[in-house]
């Protein structure tokens, strides 16, 4: 059964709890999974396990801690198929901002004053404030490649004129978490390559729609949050393994010094990395296949294909509605299944309450994408930002149009 899902949208469903929450007497549609997913049963007991089991600290000579060192090893294996890299290339962290705080203070001490980083406005600042800070520390120069408005997407033009000779880091997004758009990173990292210089990608909101291929991007970094896939709050890193083995990445002197140990200061949220392996698993099982990559590549691909047809839904009807404004590209072009809007000059949030006595919880504001909001000329109003998730369905995204409607006649 290649390229079709082994289980339904109603199979999926049934391993949320959250899912059986009612609100108002609503079963309650979750449409913030870009803000994190909720998280099935396999994963929270899959940590359970390791916490009422195996908890230990690591490289201990006694069982539970053999236990542990196998579990975080597993975990690794697992992370590298879901990027497509070895297992000594995945390193763990709190999250995706503070991973990219720590290797941006490892890169900072091979840059010198005159050295350039580019990061985009299309950014999340996870993958923006970083740079800015490591550059002031530095006396780098940053560069900053506009995003068009109209569309939501990237300005390549500007991209190209801001990658130059003395470029050392591209930190690009693969996904804006605002509005969906889907960039080129394999064009952009060619790019920076090009140019001698390091490409850095945010994957969050990429990931949990598109199956990561470190491989074929040709990055340096990748980072992503397993929170976003249906997993615990845990940050997860792929990094090239000469780079890793390379970087004068702050560490304590007794700490490993091998890659991708180096990378992690201090002891790690052993039962997150479990988790985080526990939530690739699950994405797995949703298809058939020969290998754990194999079962990703279908599962991702038929999850697309549902994601997508949602996206449709979701377009149009929000466009059939007078006075809302629609922003990023339209389901023509590469995008995830997250649309972020505006109604008339109402503030974001106002519309988010009245979604939720229909059941239908959606998040609001910036997402932390602030420079997306501030060239939309909507900071003080925000956007409202709705994402379809592998649980999602037609009649969520109906009730949430609906609610919408019923907004917008009650305001005029």
């Amino acid at each position: 059964m290649k390229n079709k899902p082994v289980v339904s949208t109603t199979e999926i469903r049934s391993h949320f709890p959250a899912l059986e929450r009612k609100h108002n007497g609503f079963p309650v549609a979750y449409f913030d999974g870009p803000g994190g997913t909720q998280t099935p049963r396999q994963v929270a007991e899959a940590m359970s396990e390791y916490l009422f089991h195996h908890n230990a600290n690591t490289h201990w000579e006694y069982p539970t801690s053999a236990e542990t060192d196998e579990l975080l090893l597993d975990a690794r294996r697992t992370m590298a198929e879901f990027f497509n890299c070895r297992a000594d290339e995945v390193s763990f962290g709190a999250n995706m901002t503070t991973i990219t705080f720590h290797i941006a203070r490892a890169l900072g001490r091979r840059f010198n004053p005159g050295d350039e980083i580019v990061v985009t406005e299309l950014d999340h600042h996870g993958n923006v404030a970083p740079w800015l800070d490591m550059a002031r520390e530095r006396g780098l120069t940053v560069r900053t490649v506009r995003m068009l408005t109209e569309t939501g997407q990237l300005d390549w033009d500007d991209l190209a004129e801001s990658i130059n000779r003395n470029t050392k880091l591209l930190a690009i997004g693969a996904a804006s978490n605002a509005l969906g758009t889907i960039n080129d990173i394999q064009r952009a990292v060619r790019m920076a390559h090009d140019a001698g210089a390091l490409a850095y990608v945010d994957a969050v909101h990429y990931a949990p729609h598109n199956l990561v291929d470190v491989r074929d991007l040709e990055c340096d970094f990748l980072a992503c949050s397993a929170y976003k896939f249906y997993g615990p709050h845990i940050g997860v890193l792929y990094g090239r393994h000469d780079l890793i083995e390379s970087l004068d990445v702050p560490k304590l002197e007794p700490a490993p010094n091998e890659a991708p140990d180096r990378l992690e200061t201090g002891t790690q949220n052993h039962e997150g990395i479990v988790g985080a392996a526990a939530a690739v698993k699950f994405l797995a099982s949703f298809a058939e296949g020969n290998t754990l990559r194999e079962k990703l590549q279908n599962s991702y691909s038929a999850l697309h294909d549902r994601g997508m047809s949602l996206l449709t839904r979701l377009w149009h009807g929000l466009n059939s509605i007078d006075g809302v404004t629609v922003y990023g590209p339209d389901p023509s072009q590469p995008r995830t299944p997250t649309i972020s809007f505006t109604y008339k000059e109402i503030p974001s949030v106002e519309i988010t309450r009245h979604l939720v006595k229909l059941g239908v919880f959606a998040s609001h504001g910036d997402f932390y994408a602030q420079t997306v909001i501030e060239r939309l000329g909507k900071v003080d109003q925000g956007l409202l930002r709705v994402g379809c998730s592998c649980y999602s369905t037609e009649e969520e995204i109906d009730r949430l149009l609906e609610g919408v409607r019923d907004f917008a006649r009650n305001s005029k």
